[in-house]
């Protein structure tokens, strides 16, 4: 049943992650859009803490992870093959000085797996990295539309992954990624008569990047108990910075517009000359990023910890869009995110009461994301919780979040979007390998 829900998932994703916009913040604007995944469903309710790993849920954030312990109750012998899919839905309400406005966006955010092999731990995945999804508009002195700036798309990543649990006490482990997608938008500066009406022909301005590279990610994990009953774990991730080829075209288009239903239709295109310009390929640099915590709790009863993540994001825009950026006097620098997060299971083997099963988890974070527009700085808070909700008698189980936060500022006419994150994923857990008992 499993094997077959997973197809079906698989199926779904594909679909989907070409199809979908992940956000509908205008803040993806800027450079290749707004960084999507920020962790598992588990992590994300608790602040986005990623340092925890067990041996029945997956933690796409560490490839150490993948190399746990075998279980006590498969006799030591081996662990499961795990599966994690998991999606969310976001409601935000966009306010500035002058105006509001409410937004929604649905995602498939994650489908990953992983295997046992012994002290290995073999894991892949599909994740989006960044997203693209923004409609804009500016109005003129006469309360008139003056642009229009419009946007989607983003950067997905397919890796593979390798753990490997060098003692009981430290696994080590590294993943293999291939960034790619694309980005496209397109800008109208409208025209009007003498009369004050909606020109005939108006202009439109037509980008498409299609980008693509590789990277890695390192990651280590170490705990270790301590007076008996408590259990100290820390964890240290490490990407270097990875080089994108960003392949550009640009096409200036002569439109006429529906009044009744503002569709637009191209009557004349000619495309720009960017080889001429030196941006028919470009290079985009996703720089370095260090993250590490540490936490302390009892096994199967409570884990409380602390995170930090620095990425120096001064390299993170697309010479494509260079000259818009400066025009709206954006730049870019250090970006760091604090989360504070843990757990709590009331009775891990309870027989009488399923709530005493479940898992409660909580955390907050604060990200700085090194965006600064018009000299202010653009951050972003959240503070989440969480329920992981065993299926069965197995080590399966749904986990839902809920994260209630703040982006940006209403200062020098920026934008504040103040946002609720809806998660659900569903942990699968199933024994492939198993060695054959003779009485």
């Amino acid at each position: 049943m499993i094997k077959k829900l997973i197809l079906v998932f698989i199926a779904l994703f594909a679909i989907q992650i070409y199809a979908q916009e992940g956000t509908a913040s205008p803040y993806s604007f800027y450079g290749i859009g707004s960084l999507k995944f920020k962790g598992t469903v588990e992590n994300r309710s608790m602040g986005g803490l990623s340092i925890y790993s067990d041996s029945i849920h997956l933690n796409l954030r560490n490839p150490a992870s993948y190399a746990t312990k075998n279980l006590a109750q498969y006799d030591y012998e081996s662990r499961p093959v795990k599966f994690a899919v998991g999606g969310s839905h976001s409601n935000a309400k966009l306010k500035s000085n002058s105006s509001t406005d409410e937004v929604n966006s649905t995602t498939l955010d994650y489908l990953a797996m992983s295997f046992p092999i012994g002290r290995f731990g073999l894991g892949m995945g599909l994740i989006p990295y960044t997203t693209v999804g923004y409609k804009l508009e500016s109005l003129n002195s006469n309360n008139d539309l003056k642009s229009k700036f419009r946007g989607d798309g983003g950067v997905n990543k397919v890796y593979a992954s390798l753990g490997y649990l060098v003692t009981n006490e430290l696994s080590v482990g590294v993943d293999f990624g291939y960034n790619f997608g694309n980005i496209r938008n397109n800008t109208i500066e409208y025209v009007y008569t003498d009369q004050g009406s909606l020109a005939q022909y108006q202009t439109r301005e037509d980008n498409r990047s299609d980008l693509g590279g590789v990277g890695l990610n390192f990651g280590l994990t170490y705990t270790k108990m301590i007076q008996e009953e408590f259990e100290l774990t820390t964890s240290l991730t490490f990407r270097p910075k990875t080089n994108l080829t960003s392949r550009n075209s640009r096409s200036f288009n002569t439109i006429t517009i529906n009044p009744v239903n503002n569709n637009e239709y191209v009557m004349n295109s000619i495309e720009a000359d960017l080889e001429g310009q030196g941006l028919k390929q470009t290079d985009l640099v996703i720089p370095a990023k260090l993250a590490f915590g540490a936490g302390i709790g009892q096994p199967r009863i409570w884990f409380v910890g602390a995170e930090y993540s620095y990425l120096n994001v001064s390299k993170f825009q697309n010479d494509l869009y260079a000259a818009s950026d400066s025009a709206g006097n954006v730049n870019y620098s250090s970006a760091s995110a604090i989360s504070v997060g843990g757990f709590f299971i009331p009775d891990y083997n309870s027989f009488s009461s399923y709530l005493n099963r479940v898992v409660y988890r909580a955390g907050v974070r604060f990200e700085g994301t090194g965006l600064h527009i018009n000299d202010e700085a653009i951050n972003e808070f959240g503070i989440s919780f969480g329920v992981g909700l065993p299926m069965g008698n197995t080590f399966s189980n749904a986990n839902v979040g809920v994260e209630f936060g703040k982006k940006g500022t209403t200062n020098s006419n920026l934008i504040q979007e103040n946002f609720i994150n809806f998660q659900l994923s569903f942990s699968f857990n199933d024994r492939w390998f198993q060695r054959r008992k003779f009485n």
